[in-house]
């Protein structure tokens, strides 16, 4: 059984505007994740609560900062 009124010219034409919409949302997607996975980074987790801290860059010995 066929299914009626196959016309794959007509149909490839209708699908091309869905396939572009689809395109733009994952990129749209992509583009967040990139930019959550930038300011994730960016923040960064310092090290609290220690009386003497290892400078990371250097590892040198740092005194606690006090607020």
């Amino acid at each position: 059984m066929s299914a009626p009124k196959t016309d794959l010219d007509k149909q490839e034409k209708r699908h091309r505007g869905a396939l572009t919409g689809i395109g733009t949302v994952v990129i749209f997607a992509l583009l967040l994740l990139a930019t959550l996975l930038f300011f994730l980074s960016a923040d960064g987790n310092e090290p609290e609560g220690a009386e003497v801290q290892i400078d990371g860059r250097t590892g040198t010995e740092l005194p606690a900062e006090t607020e």
